[in-house]
């Protein structure tokens, strides 16, 4: 396989003459990241009922407010002598049993909204007022600190939908896929050139922008070479030859990941979400560089008839998150990934009449891999010390405490600037 280094050289040498210099320099610069850390981000969208996922079988709130939803003590996949996973769950017990899964407890914020929309762009800027809300995420914001390295994504989205705004920075690109022929060229390699110099202004006017060669949906956001400014004509212009050159070399390189073949044994469940995780293995194993993918789950919002489609999401779930992971270590390179999953709230403590639950506050998180803290961790919110104003689950830990260890502590990005704010990290991750 090539090496990144030698596959920007030899793509460059196929684009000559039409590449700048200081595109030919940032070749000569570029460097592998085969050994960088991944985070891997699954999205429950929807809010995920947490009481029923990590259940407190022991808690005589349990019984008390779960009478239709109340899942049977003696099928859960106990955790300790106080909680259980859903029975459902048989994946995630194996993780848990392999030390390769973790469980914060009670993860929420203060002054929790109930909104879908406002409580996930809650989660996805790691802001509470709208007039800081500048459609920056925190993880777009961490990448921005970081080297930007030449031609691949610093984070791709694989699934459908809209790009989380998680993944959006000021510099770091963000590209967005659901499955690697999105991104194979139309253009064959002979008809290959960078756009000419646009004549643009140094001030004022308008900015004139290239379309996306890539087939598919795809976004790259402006990540101006490291040293290497757009404000004026020469810099936009720049910017411009960049992405088109950027564009040729994932193509090329996506092309490249689709003639790999899974290794034997890599067998994934049925279902939308391990289809996005296979696919999101074959990108790690291949090494693009890339150091976040983000996929999401929907259909958790579950205000009737919970039992069933709780228990199938849970299921799908556990069973992709354990063959992705086990797929990982059958390529030896699982020690570097780290799976966050998490829901923009959790759902009532008590059921409601169509034997399903509203909009919650707080619930768990998970992380998996061989590199975290297996178990729980936090204290169990209690269902008999509830909210008094509405009745709900207090906080026990608050959201960004999981965003800045993972930043920090797995990433070694500046958890402090892009949280806007120190908070106390978690014994996440193994030393």
């Amino acid at each position: 396989m090539f090496s990144r280094r030698t596959f920007l050289k030899s793509t460059l040498l196929a684009l000559a003459p039409t590449v700048p210099g200081f595109l030919a320099r940032t070749a000569r610069a570029a460097s592998p990241q085969r050994d960088g850390r991944v985070l891997v981000v699954i999205e429950l969208n929807g809010g995920n009922d947490g009481i029923n996922t990590v259940v407190p079988y022991a808690d005589e709130g349990y019984a008390k407010h779960r009478r239709l939803l109340r899942l049977p003590k003696n099928q859960l996949i106990k955790v300790n002598d106080q909680i259980g996973l859903h029975p459902q769950m048989t994946g995630a017990g194996k993780l848990l049993e392999s030390g390769r899964l973790a469980i914060v407890q009670g993860v929420g914020y203060p002054n929790p909204n109930r909104s879908h929309f406002e409580s996930m762009a809650i989660w996805q800027t790691a802001r509470f007022d709208l007039k800081d809300r500048d459609s920056l995420g925190w993880l777009g914001r961490g990448l921005d600190e970081a080297p930007v390295a030449g031609g691949m994504p610093s984070a791709v989205f694989v699934s459908g939908g809209q790009m989380p705004t998680a993944l959006q920075g000021r510099r770091a690109i963000a590209s967005g896929l659901t499955r690697p022929e999105d991104f194979v060229l139309r253009l064959d390699e002979a008809k290959r050139t960078l756009p000419p110099t646009p004549t643009l202004p140094h001030k004022g006017g308008g900015g004139a922008s290239s379309p996306s060669p890539l087939v598919g949906e795809s976004s790259l956001t402006p990540s101006p070479l490291v040293g290497e400014g757009w404000g004026g004509g020469d810099d936009l212009a720049t910017f411009v030859r960049r992405n088109s050159l950027d564009a040729y070399l994932l193509a090329d390189r996506m092309a490249e990941v689709l003639n790999v073949q899974d290794k034997k044994g890599s067998s994934y469940p049925s279902s939308d979400l391990a289809e996005h995780l296979r696919l999101i293995a074959r990108l790690i194993k291949a090494s693009i560089g890339t150091r976040i993918y983000y996929t999401r789950q929907s259909g958790y919002d579950t205000h009737s008839g919970q039992l069933g489609t709780h228990a199938g999401l849970l299921q799908e779930l556990s069973a992709a998150l354990l063959a992705f992971l086990d797929d990982l270590a059958a390529a030896k390179v699982a020690d570097r990934v780290v799976v966050l999953t998490f829901s923009e709230f959790g759902r009532t403590v008590h059921e409601n009449a169509s034997a399903g639950t509203d909009h919650g506050t707080s619930g768990p998180v998970f992380l998996a891999g061989p590199g975290v803290k297996a178990g729980p961790i936090g204290t169990t919110p209690s269902l008999l010390d509830l909210d008094p104003k509405h009745g709900d689950l207090r906080m026990a830990v608050d959201f960004r405490q999981v965003y800045a260890t993972v930043l920090q502590d797995w990433l070694g990005l500046p958890a402090k600037a892009t949280l806007a704010g120190d908070f106390e990290r978690l014994p996440l991750f193994k030393g």
